[in-house]
């Protein structure tokens, strides 16, 4: 779960601090967390601060790339990376968070992240302005899927502002949660063109080969490869399948290849750390996706700007993704894939992958999405202050029953905010200072000014001595400024 917090435009008299909610910093970070790194480093005059939950030993406050600042909240996860829901257990850590970065807005992803949703309810509470983000779809019929829009709509209740990937998603967020479409805007994915290149020099077509990189399972579409590689196989003895990704289909996957005898045409891979994919992707001719449900596909993005050809089921936000002429689409059916496949091969002579690149740097790039993001948080900044009753009377319309459960939520919540209050008032919470490292003008990175500038801001907190800096802080401003200073020497 994310959760972005932004204080003060640096150029102003106010800066915006933003909190990053994140739930799958790493887990997810060919997808949701490619987002949540590259946004802060290009959201212009804005400070962001992420949190999520502990990874393994990694706890505490850390500093990534381009000085973004990671809390690892020690919760650990006990379901699919997921915290366990305690509703008001994380009260406190968020409250100490939000006052010690001076954070001035919340914005939380995932709507089946627990984090997400307890710090969204936190935030509301104290009054900050909150935004979520949707990244799925979901159904209206199974019970997972309607206690799950249920708990959206308590989520999305009182949020000053959400985002979609893809319009699809936008009419799919509106239906289950209710909120009104004007509160709701839509903003794709991007992809890092400057990480996703196409191969050198072109690959040999003489032996077609067909990447899948995706999780392997039941909503990804994993049955269908084990119907679709085979007949392809049959039609084609000059194709060659290489597959990434890992999970509980890919036991289905290996007895397919051994009960076909497709050993030597079918490559697993096995999972495949994002650093890692284009390196695989440039392998291949075509890039094949058989979700059964997508918002919006951010692979596909990748394998385009690598300059593969992509073949996908015709599903969620999948058709808004790419124009028709870099894409072929099919239902979710065995037959209608293999179809599509053969009309891909087919095409593959006309297809540059240079020029494909190109086309994919001007379709999509983070700092748009950064554009259109901050147009959101400054909608939601100006939103006008509410008080209790008028919260309540929101909470309340969400059902007979479950209205009045979510009303009573939030009163322990609010009375819970109080009594934090008076145990430690605000004003005991020590601030922390300052941390900013401008951008380039142009948006490229620069290195060697990028830690000057990070050495010196910490020079200057590690002097702040008289400035009632606490030991913690201290400590890790000389620690990170060693740091730096050593790895630019390397």
């Amino acid at each position: 779960m994310f959760t972005f917090l932004f204080g003060n435009r640096y150029r102003s008299s106010v800066v915006h601090f933003f909190f990053l909610k994140l739930q799958f910093l790493f887990r997810c970070w060919s997808n949701l967390g490619t987002g949540v790194v590259f946004l802060p480093k290009i959201l212009h005059h804005s400070q962001v601060v992420v949190a999520t939950h502990a990874y393994g030993n990694r706890s505490g406050v850390r500093y990534m790339t381009g000085g973004l600042k990671v809390y690892y909240i020690p919760w650990r996860p006990f379901l699919m990376q997921n915290t366990l829901p305690t509703f008001y257990g994380t009260l406190s850590i968020i409250r100490t968070i939000l006052v010690r970065e001076k954070i001035s807005l919340v914005h939380g992803h995932q709507a089946f992240s627990t984090l997400c949703h307890e710090a969204l309810m936190h935030a509301r509470t104290m009054g900050y302005k909150a935004v979520f983000t949707d990244h799925s779809l979901y159904g209206f019929a199974d019970v997972g899927s309607i206690h799950m829009n249920k708990v959206l709509q308590f989520t999305l209740a009182d949020v000053s502002q959400a985002i979609c990937v893809s319009h699809t998603s936008k009419e799919n967020t509106v239906l289950r949660s209710g909120l009104p479409p004007e509160r709701v805007f839509v903003i794709p994915n991007a992809v890092d063109t400057a990480m996703f290149k196409p191969a050198p020099k072109p690959l040999d077509r003489n032996e077609i080969i067909i990447v899948v990189i995706s999780r392997l399972v039941y909503r990804k579409g994993a049955d269908l490869l084990v119907e679709v590689i085979p007949e392809v196989c049959r039609i084609y003895p000059n194709v060659r399948f290489i597959v990434g990704g890992d999970g509980p289909k890919r036991v289905r996957l290996e007895e397919m290849r051994e009960k076909h005898s497709l050993q030597d045409r079918v490559e697993m891979l096995g999972a495949v750390p994002h650093a890692q994919v284009q390196s695989v992707l440039i392998s291949g001719h075509i890039f094949l996706n058989s979700s059964l449900t997508e918002a919006f596909c951010i692979a596909i993005l990748e394998a385009a700007s690598c300059g593969l050809l992509t073949v996908s089921t015709r599903v969620g936000g999948v058709p808004e993704v790419l124009p028709d002429d870099m894409i072929v689409l099919a239902e979710p059916d065995p037959v209608d894939m293999v179809l599509a496949i053969r009309k891909a091969i087919s095409i593959l002579p006309k297809i540059d992958p240079q020029v494909m690149h190109e086309r994919m740097k001007k379709l999509y790039n983070w700092h748009d999405v950064a554009k259109r993001t901050e147009i959101v948080y400054d909608r939601a900044l100006k939103c006008s202050n509410q008080n209790l009753i008028e919260r309540l009377s929101r909470y309340l319309s969400c059902g007979a029953w479950a209205g009045k459960l979510f009303a009573l939520v939030m009163i322990i919540d609010y009375l819970l905010w109080h009594l934090l209050r008076l145990w430690k008032p605000t004003e005991d919470i020590d601030k922390v200072p300052d941390f900013i490292l401008p951008n380039n003008q142009d948006g490229k990175s620069s290195r060697f000014k990028g830690i000057q500038k990070l050495s010196l801001n910490l020079n200057m907190i590690a002097q702040k001595k008289k400035a009632h800096i606490d030991t913690t802080e201290l400590c890790l401003a000389k620690i990170l400024r060693h740091f730096l200073r050593i790895s630019w020497r390397i």
